[in-house]
Order: structure tokens, then C-alpha cells, then sequence
């Protein structure tokens, strides 16, 4: 039986870009010792108080269907969080809570684009988002950024294909780049989409991980309330990522739609999982702030280390939990560097290119591993540069 080209397609038909980590994942299952520093997950795990109310709340008997739309306390949580930090008036009529981030983009793009519709994105791009794009029936256009831009998105680039276009994907803080789209950008792009109708789907999973500048929801910007879906989640805020609760924030009638989607496909979120989301959001700042201390400070430990030397460039690290490198200056593609660095010293990174064309030149680092071992393998990374620079 032939399986649809819906289905066959997801990747466009050539690699999706991760083949250096299933090899340092490979190595990792025969044995070898491998430093990884490719993928965002925490090294911490989710808070005991996080799941101790996850447990009270499952043995308490919350395991059944839960509301589709998600817990009314919960989409009341998520509302009052994101009215207090935006200045937007929102109630749970706009919110639809999700199984995780992924979903939440599955699902906005569903409810923005009919199939044939081009939806765009701005590269570099997380590795999901033309899948995503093409599992929804949308044809993907990439929006090209440039490196001496500090990959800030340009006004010029994202109008030579909006008028043809239904919808705009943006990331910010964003991932893979760590850099955080500027005001004028922000606001650059919400004028475009009101020139041209287009959606804005906002990925907002960082929020909680800016250290340099501020987050800007382009949703609290003038006009944007109507024609703007944010995508929220727990996984990065509170290092949640295995229990698959996020969130899409919009228009009344958009949610009303997307209830429907969610009635159809995910039948909601488990309530015992919603129980510990809410729980976890009513800690407050400061513990949103302790999960996000140790990349900050590995930042720093980056910036320093980095300083030291002349061969590896630092993208500007203003959020997130991950750094773009520019290893240009080995005459190396950021895969081939990638491999050799594996090889070598079996350290794993993401090269720039598994994330689009515009970070070709580039790795991703990824501050998921502790202080000192950190440390120790941004030096070895850069002395490996300095050697392949020098050859």
C-alpha cells in the first residue's frame, strides 16, 4: 500500500538535518564517551514539588478525559500570565492548552493556512518548522537572514514573498541563534502582516530566557491582538519537556475552531498534567528565573572562554539556551566541522546547516551540560578550531 505524499513528504524528501547526532547517539549506545551539546534539554530534571502535585493530583483521580480546551483553572493561569506580561486583555476564551509546543504549531498553522497556501518562516528555523508546514498541506518559504545581521530578520527580505503568502512563522528568543528580535524588527513585521493580511504565528517557548534586551510579544503591539497566534509551552520555563504541555494564545473565533481541531485529533492534555502546569506557573518569576540561572551563567562562562581566542565567532547570545557559533575561519562547512569535532574529541554539536541555508558556516551549541564540563569543552572545541584554522 502506497502511504501519502502528506505523510512521505514531511521531510521534503532529503535528510532532515540531524545525521551528527543519531552518529554521536550511535557512539553513545556502543559505549563511547561522548560530551553532547546538541539538543535543548535541561541537565536538570522537572522540580519535586512540580511532580509530587502531578502525583497527588493523578492519585486523587484527575486521570480521566479531561476538557478538551484544557482545565478552565489552567487556560485561566495561562491567561492571567500572559495579560500581566503583555498589557493584552485575555481570558481562557483565548486559549487553547496543548500537548506541548509542537502541537501548538501543528495547530495554528491549521487553523491559518488552506492547503496550497505558502507559509513563511525565517531561517535559521528550528528543525521542525517545514514539516510542520508541509504536514498542514502549506508550502513552505524560508526566509533568508544574514549573519552580519546578527540574523535579525530584514523588512525587505519577509516583503519579496508576503503578498503571495497566509501566514508568517517567528521565533524569539529564538532557536537556533539565541538572538532576540529587536523592537524595530518586531515592529517591521507587524506592519507587514497588516499590509498584506498575513497570520503571525509567534513562537514564545523562551519567553523566561532573555539576558540581553527585553521579550516583546508582537501580539501587544497595535493591530496584532486579531491577526497573531502565540505559541507557549512548559517545556523550556520549567523544565517540563517530557510532559508535553503547551499553550496557542489568540482571537476568540480562532480558539473556537481550534477547540474543534483538538476535539478531532489530540482529545486534550491529561488533567493530572494540567494540575502540575498550573502548579508549576503559580511559583512564580522567581522560580521560572532558578530554571533559567544555569544557562545564563554558562553564557557568561561562553563569553568568556570565547574571548580568549580569535577563531570561533559568537553570534550575539541575548536568549535561550543555545550559542551560534561562527566557525568560518576553519574554511569548513558547519557539517563537516561537526563530524571532525565528533571524531576527534567526541564532542557533539548541531551544525548551522541542519537548521536552513542562512547559519551554513555555523554550529549550535547547546548549554545543557554542567558548569565545568561546559567549560572544558567550548576550550577543546576552539583549540580544535584554532589547529584546522592553522592547517
Amino acid at each position: 500500500m502506497q502511504l501519502s505524499t502528506r505523510i512521505t513528504g514531511l521531510t521534503g524528501g532529503g535528510s532532515d538535518g540531524w545525521d551528527v547526532f543519531l552518529k554521536a547517539r550511535d557512539m553513545i549506545a556502543q559505549g563511547i564517551d561522548v560530551t553532547e551539546l546538541t539538543i535543548g534539554e535541561h541537565d536538570i530534571r522537572t522540580a519535586a514539588p512540580i511532580l509530587q502535585e502531578m502525583h497527588i493530583t493523578a492519585m486523587g483521580g484527575h486521570t480521566g478525559y479531561a476538557a478538551v480546551p484544557g482545565t478552565g483553572s489552567l487556560r485561566d493561569t495561562v491567561a492571567a500570565r500572559v495579560a500581566e506580561r503583555t498589557g493584552v486583555p485575555t481570558t481562557r476564551k483565548n486559549v487553547l492548552i496543548t500537548p506541548g509546543g509542537q502541537a501548538a504549531l501543528f495547530a495554528a498553522h491549521m487553523a491559518a493556512c488552506d492547503p496550497g497556501d505558502t507559509a513563511l518562516y525565517i531561517d535559521p528555523y528550528y528543525a521542525t518548522y517545514p514539516g510542520t508546514l508541509r504536514g498542514v498541506g502549506a508550502i513552505p518559504q524560508a526566509i533568508e537572514t544574514r549573519a552580519r545581521d546578527a540574523f535579525q530578520p530584514r523588512a525587505e527580505a519577509i516583503r519579496a514573498h508576503s503578498k503571495s503568502a497566509r501566514s508568517l512563522l517567528i521565533n524569539t528568543p529564538n532557536n537556533p541563534t539565541g538572538v532576540v528580535y529587536s523592537d524595530a524588527t518586531l515592529q517591521e513585521i507587524a506592519g507587514i502582516c497588516q499590509d498584506d493580511d498575513l497570520w503571525l504565528i509567534s513562537d514564545e517557548v523562551y519567553d523566561t530566557q532573555v539576558w540581553e534586551g527585553r521579550h516583546l510579544s508582537p501580539r501587544a503591539l497595535p493591530g496584532m491582538a486579531e491577526r497573531t497566534l502565540v505559541v507557549g509551552s512548559m517545556s523550556k520555563s520549567h523544565a517540563m519537556t517530557g510532559s508535553r504541555c503547551g499553550w496557542i494564545v489568540g482571537p476568540e473565533t480562532a480558539i473556537e475552531r481550534l477547540i474543534t481541531l483538538a476535539t478531532h485529533t489530540t482529545y486534550g492534555v491529561p488533567g493530572f498534567i494540567q494540575d502540575a502546569s498550573q502548579f508549576a506557573l503559580t511559583q512564580g518569576e522567581a522560580f521560572e528565573a532558578e530554571i533559567a540561572a544555569p544557562f545564563q551563567r554558562r553564557r557568561a562562562i561562553a563569553t568568556q572562554v570565547l574571548a580568549q581566542q580569535n577563531t570561533v565567532g559568537l553570534v550575539p547570545a541575548q536568549g535561550a539556551m543555545y550559542l551560534m557559533l561562527d566557525i568560518r575561519a576553519t574554511g569548513m562547512s558547519g557539517e563537516n566541522f561537526a563530524y571532525d569535532l565528533l571524531d576527534a574529541h567526541h564532542i557533539a554539536v548541531m551544525p548551522g546547516e541542519s537548521f536552513g541555508t542562512s547559519a551554513a558556516g555555523h554550529i549550535r551549541v547547546a548549554m545543557t551540560i554542567e558548569d565545568g564540563a561546559f567549560e572544558s569543552a567550548l576550550q577543546t572545541l576552539c583549540t580544535h578550531a584554532k589547529t584546522l584554522a592553522a592547517a
